[in-house]
């Protein structure tokens, strides 16, 4: 039999779902606070609330500011008690857009503003689950907040994850927190078949993005076009580049090591183009358990705002009268380094994970602009990561450690874009 880890995951464990403590209005609808609403994963979360009132009711929204006319129409249709906005220049645009909403002599709801905003939100306790639908490392301190306050943690948000993973896992209760990525939602139902010690691997598939089969010199040209023409799922710009490099592979690679204490040795990564099969788990009698739906995030996001009861009609089912054909292929690990890489800091522990995230988020903020090709997004990561050398690791981990950490990386990734740029001019 395959080892087992020495000890059961304090996180998501499917046989024990935590029960928070009592709020108003748990005998009804479950109230939910919704962090990112005006994104991709919010926006769906918003459609799912909507079309079920008898389940489920928001009380919170939280968006950076940019689309202000979304986040009034949304606390309109839900009539939330507050909205928050990380920029404060936003909050004039956001008050008019809120009166144009409602209607006369209507109360608008409660606004809170700043970067502190949606940790503030987050960690009020009027509400059963929060929802971090943020993209990137900021998500880290809503995260923590969310679980201090004692709510559940529907994490959709696995950058806070994989940059303070020990400070996450030091506050998480038991079954506290529940995975909304496709493919920990999948291993999530998979692993509730069995025991940790009967697990053997967890088999985490990628759809192989826009470039899936091309080598690492047929990526050397590649425009921000064709990375963000990803095949089978609509997301952000930042998302969907780490999908065509595969660094969000790597990251839910960390995030299921961190989620189900499984050694990274048996987490795998196989490309699936269909992108049907969400991720597997194979038990040591040989068999394997998967968990397949059509592409639709609103799957995984009812399973993080309902479990443990599920959602009628959440999102589409497969059509079983209709031939289709499922493939499976081993990942090209030369054209797509960024798993090796975020196995390598993973092991690392400490702030090797933060620095690798901040270095690959400001990588592929050049890449948008056109500062740096798309090869030159994981080469970036990769030197950051070598300079970081031995990072802040064990229980010593702190926030100050992690954000002092990403600073670094981000400055220094800066520096070497610029370098690159100066190269290639002068050579031009």
């Amino acid at each position: 039999m395959t080892d087992s880890p020495a000890s059961p995951s304090p996180l998501a464990d499917p046989h024990l779902v935590f029960d928070p403590a009592p709020v108003p209005g748990a005998d009804g609808p479950r109230d939910i606070v919704v962090l990112g609403a005006t994104g991709s994963i919010g926006t769906q979360a918003v459609d799912l609330v909507l079309r079920n009132p008898d389940r489920f009711r928001v009380v919170g929204l939280s968006a950076a500011g940019g689309r202000v006319a979304l986040l009034a129409e949304q606390a309109r249709r839900l009539r939330v008690r507050t909205v928050a906005v990380a920029r404060e220049d936003a909050v004039p645009a956001l008050r008019e857009a809120l009166r144009e909403q409602y209607g006369a002599g209507e109360a608008l709801p409660e606004i809170l503003a700043g970067p502190d905003a949606a940790t503030e939100l987050a960690g009020r306790g009027d509400c059963h689950t929060v929802l971090n639908g943020i993209t990137g490392s900021i998500g880290l301190a809503p995260t923590l907040a969310a679980l201090k306050a004692g709510r559940t943690l529907a994490l959709a948000n696995k950058e806070s994850l994989i940059v303070g993973g020990p400070l996450v896992k030091a506050l998480a209760r038991p079954g506290q927190i529940i995975p909304v990525d496709s493919e920990h939602a999948a291993l999530f139902q998979a692993l509730a078949a069995g025991t940790r010690a009967d697990v053997r691997k967890l088999v985490v598939t990628a759809s192989g993005g826009p470039f899936r089969g091309r080598t690492k010199a047929d990526l050397a040209d590649v425009t921000v076009e064709d990375a963000l023409a990803h095949p089978t799922w609509a997301m952000g710009p930042v998302i969907t580049i780490n999908s065509a490099t595969l660094v969000n592979k790597g990251l839910e690679v960390i995030e299921a090591h961190l989620l189900y204490d499984i050694p990274f040795d048996r987490i795998e990564v196989v490309v699936h183009p269909q992108s049907y099969v969400h991720s597997m788990v194979e038990y040591v009698d040989g068999s394997s358990l998967l968990q397949a739906t059509p592409p639709d995030m609103r799957g995984p996001i009812a399973i993080g705002l309902g479990w443990p009861e599920r959602v009628p009609d959440a999102a589409p089912a497969f059509d079983w009268t209709k031939a289709s054909s499922w493939e499976f292929f081993p990942l090209d690990d030369d054209a797509f380094p960024s798993v090796a890489l975020a196995r390598h800091v993973g092991e690392l522990a400490g702030t090797a994970p933060a620095v690798f995230n901040a270095a690959n988020e400001e990588s592929v903020d050049a890449f948008l602009k056109g500062a740096l090709p798309f090869n030159g997004i994981m080469e970036t990561v990769t030197k950051v990561v070598d300079e970081h050398g031995t990072p802040a690791t064990g229980t010593s981990l702190t926030v100050t450690d992690v954000l002092e950490a990403e600073t670094w990386a981000r400055a220094r990734a800066r520096e070497l874009t610029a370098q690159d740029k100066a190269t290639v001019e002068a050579r031009a």
